[in-house]
């Protein structure tokens, strides 16, 4: 099966069967892969993983490791075939220059972070030190992913599904049309609550 140009495919590891599933998921597509091992894999599965998942079409690796041991990152990051992303270990403003030295890029969440204002000095910080910068999302409404789209033209990639994941939106905001974004209409983000609420 082939993919639509623009599309990838975001998958959640930390099975004790990962390169496996990444191989099945191969099979039936060639979209790009993004993993994320939530936090769950070791410095050496970290190096024993990388080339193979590179060889799958995986751009980067997200939280491989647990937050605490980003340190051990130090060590390896210019070794590594593929970019390392931060995100449990990168929550707010202060956490960012310490994952300069030890990974490759960070995620930015408005929901960790406080809002759009500190997300922003987060996306300075983490240009000024050469970093890639992501902004992802929790399970949360268009009131949250309408706000993070604003940060968009700033972003190497956005993960802003949220919404999309809910049974019930409570506000209509941005819209996501296969991988473009379509704002909102009106002032601020263009949220407007949902009187289907």
């Amino acid at each position: 099966m082939k993919s639509s140009p623009g599309h990838f495919s975001k998958i959640k590891l930390g099975t004790g069967r990962d390169i496996e599933i990444v191989h099945a998921l191969r099979e039936v597509t060639d979209a790009p892969f993004r993993v994320d091992a939530n936090a769950s894999w070791s410095l050496q599965q970290l190096r024993e993983f990388a080339p193979l998942l590179r060889e799958l079409n995986v751009e980067f690796i997200e939280q491989p490791l647990p937050a605490a041991a980003l340190a051990d990152m130090r060590g390896v990051k210019q070794e590594l075939c593929l970019p390392v992303i931060a995100d449990e270990s990168c929550q707010t403003e202060e956490d960012v220059l310490p994952c300069a030295d030890t990974i490759h890029g960070v995620n930015i969440k408005l929901m960790k972070c406080g809002g759009i204002t500190p997300a922003l000095r987060m996306i300075q910080t983490a240009r000024t030190r050469g970093l890639k910068v992501i902004a992802g999302c929790m399970t949360e409404s268009s009131v949250g992913i309408s706000a993070l789209a604003q940060l968009a033209p700033l972003l190497d990639f956005i993960d802003a599904d949220g919404a999309l994941l809910l049974a019930k939106d409570l506000a209509e905001g941005v819209q996501f049309d296969y991988g473009k974004i379509r704002w909102a209409k009106g002032a601020g983000s263009g949220v407007k609550m949902s009187s289907k609420i």
